[in-house]
């Protein structure tokens, strides 16, 4: 058996609120599609503030001036493919941020196919990433429970 080859991927996102609603972007790299917090992965050598800013820009339309910086989680998943399995590793940079300009649409040829507000109540019924309940629980929106999971 071939050892895993060993993928990083560092990519950072943002939960921007506004008036009790949380902005979100619908990845289609999943089946069935999932919600999201808009962000993704950094060019090299790309400061994460800069990543995250424009990464919201480009899959939700709006700029958006980062507030804190929320936490830095690692995932790492093992993954069989085709050419041989993949230990892939994954380092989120979360951040707050607000909407200071721009207009909701959708990312044209991207990994996410559009975006909107949900009502942070209406969010434990999407179907969604691990991303949103982790960056909701640490903005403080979304309580552990005892297991350690959020949602």
């Amino acid at each position: 058996m071939t050892d895993p080859l060993p993928v990083l991927r560092v990519g950072a996102y943002a939960v921007v609120e506004r008036d009790g609603a949380v902005l979100l972007a619908r990845w289609t790299g999943a089946d069935p599609p999932r919600w999201t917090l808009p962000g993704g992965g950094l060019d090299h050598g790309e400061d994460p503030r800069d990543g995250a800013v424009r990464e919201v820009e480009e899959e939700t339309g709006y700029r958006v001036a980062l507030r804190q910086l929320l936490t830095v989680e690692s995932f790492r998943t093992l993954v069989d493919r085709p050419d041989g399995p993949l230990d892939h590793q994954t380092i989120c940079i979360l951040y707050t941020a607000e909407v200071v300009g721009g207009d909701l649409r959708p990312e044209i040829d991207g990994s996410t196919d559009t975006a909107a507000w949900f009502p942070l109540a209406d969010v434990p019924g999407l179907t969604r990433g691990v991303l949103v309940d982790l960056g909701l629980a640490v903005a403080g929106h979304l309580p552990a429970r005892a297991d350690g999971t959020v949602g």
